[in-house]
């Protein structure tokens, strides 16, 4: 890399270079690999990763340090900024549908490509990039759409990547290989419009591409269709799909030649929790590099290329210390600097986006239910509907000689579950009626509600308050209480309950007491599951 401007950040910098090495490592290193992995000194990592940890970008358990979903928060100013994900996602969703495989969004990084949207099929063999990653343009599809249009200048600086790491070890996103041959692939996708990809990334899997290109015609995006060979060969591949893609990229380019971006929010100040941060921890906390990453976030749907004046209005930051961060940043090649304005760069992916792109919710909760158990003391559950049950899917249990033993996995009648009763009573008038009435509500226990009339009756009061107490009707002497985990859109993807005996708390201690701890947990569940799946699918199980 190019020597630093004398105006750089350095904290910023270092605090860079161990996000790249967490994500580069699949989101999880100890203190010490961290040292080895950046070069830096280990009380320079320290103090790093106590600040990301206070800023809710790392978690720190013991001397493992664990890349945190608020880190999310980066890549989606970028993506929200690109716009692509957004609003050509639902084109993905649907040609996905009609093709049954895979559909990816991919945009060019130098001589690299990151993916930005999947949109895949739910098979065993499963077809699936980390959104972020980046890989080496030869090896893929979208790699010739956008060395079609390279400068000179471009196509040295890939000889000279070629020549220097000619098997692709500085791409830890794919296995080792060449990827032969890419001159004239780039020369042949010019002149037909379409790129393919025979089992360049790795065996087995193959994907043909279009680009989808600005007025200029520069392709500002590739979009790929992916399989594998037990399905198709190369050529069937490129016979089936290649006229459907080719439509689908028209309707897409339509659409951004029709979009309205959405009015960008208020600016707000994003740098004071930074202050106070600073003033809690003192020499522990990095406040330059807290600002600096602020500045990443004031970019993002509505706000894709700013002024200094702009960043530093939506950052609360002097102009001064927006500038330095912003000549920071584009060092690092976070940012690029058109004139009088900036934007941000596909690099910023790079920060953590890989690794957690396939963050499922019970990783994301996890941790919360454990912060849980140890405020009310009593074993704590996270579990979807699945069917006319609940499935538990995270789970932190207490350290009692008497208390709930669930494993993960099992499965309970939702009728009879705190969880599966907050779950029935979210879904839709429509489909939980069809659910009850399919339901054989059969007595667990001596307290267990049989009667369809009084269960749709208690559900509408649980849809009411928000949370469901179930006493003793799953099983004697167990009392659970629930509240849902809602999704983006505001429907309950999951629940959460805290169970315990019966001897441990009354029903109204419950309530006074661990209800609105419990509400807590699910509304920072919630943030977490928020940041994450902004852009990407996240698992519910």
């Amino acid at each position: 890399m190019r020597a630093a401007p004398a105006e750089a950040v350095g904290p910023l910098m270092r605090g860079v270079a161990v996000l790249r090495a967490l994500s580069d490592a699949d989101g999880r290193l100890t203190l010490g690999e961290l040292v080895r992995a950046t070069g830096l000194a280990r009380s320079t990592v320290d103090r790093v990763a106590s600040t990301l940890v206070r800023m809710g970008h790392l978690r720190l358990d013991g001397s493992t340090v664990t890349l945190a979903p608020r880190l999310m928060e980066l890549a989606n100013a970028y993506l929200g900024a690109l716009r692509l994900p957004e609003l050509l996602g639902p084109y993905a969703v649907q040609l996905a549908a009609e093709l049954d495989e895979s559909v990816s969004l991919a945009v060019p990084d130098g001589d690299g490509i990151r993916f930005v949207h999947q949109s895949t099929r739910r098979r065993a063999m499963s077809l699936t990039f980390r959104i972020g990653d980046l890989l080496p343009a030869e090896r893929t599809a979208a790699g010739p759409l956008f060395a079609a249009h390279w400068t000179p200048e471009q196509w040295e600086s890939w000889r000279e990547r070629r020549a220097a790491d000619p098997e692709g070890l500085g791409f830890p996103g794919v296995p080792p290989g060449a990827g032969e041959h890419f001159e004239e692939r780039a020369a042949s996708a010019r002149a037909t419009g379409w790129a393919l990809d025979d089992q360049l990334i790795e065996p087995g899997l193959i994907a043909v591409a279009v680009p989808l290109c600005d007025p200029a015609g520069v392709p500002l995006c590739a979009i790929s269709v992916v399989s594998h060979t037990s399905r198709h060969s190369a050529e069937s591949l490129r016979a089936a799909v290649l006229p459907r893609l080719r439509t689908a990229a028209l309707a897409m380019g339509d659409a951004l030649a029709h979009d309205r971006v959405p009015a960008p929010a208020a600016p707000h100040a994003l740098a004071s929790p930074a202050a106070v941060s600073k003033r809690e921890l003192g020499a522990e906390f990095v406040e330059s590099l807290a600002r600096g990453l602020t500045v990443v976030t004031a970019f993002g749907t509505g706000r894709a290329e700013l002024s200094l004046s702009a960043v530093a209005e939506a950052t609360g930051l002097p102009r001064a210390t927006a500038r330095r961060a912003l000549i920071t940043l584009d060092h690092l090649g976070l940012v690029a600097t058109e004139g009088r304005t900036f934007r941000l760069t596909p690099r910023v992916l790079a920060l953590g986006c890989p690794p957690l792109s396939r963050t499922t919710l019970p990783e994301i909760a996890a941790p919360h239910l454990a912060a849980l158990v140890r405020t009310v003391h009593d074993s704590a559950s996270l579990a979807v509907l699945d069917g006319d049950a609940i499935q538990y899917t995270a789970r932190v249990a207490t350290a009692r000689v008497m208390s709930v033993n669930i494993t993960l996995g099992t499965r309970f009648p939702a009728y009879a579950a705190s969880m599966g009763r907050v779950l029935l009573a979210d879904l839709p008038p429509e489909e939980r009626a069809e659910r009850l009435g399919r339901t054989e509500l059969s007595a667990l226990t001596p307290h267990t509600i049989t009667s369809p009339a009084v269960l749709a009756d208690l559900l509408d009061r649980v849809a009411e308050q928000g949370y469901a107490l179930v006493d003793e009707e799953l099983e004697e002497g167990l009392r659970s209480i629930a509240v849902p985990v809602r999704g983006v859109g505001g429907r309950a993807v999951a629940a959460v309950n805290v169970a315990m005996h019966t001897t441990r708390r009354t029903v109204g201690r419950c309530v006074v007491e661990v209800l609105p701890v419990l509400r807590a947990v699910a509304s920072r569940i919630e943030g977490d599951l928020h940041v994450v799946s902004r852009f990407c699918q996240t698992p519910t199980s």
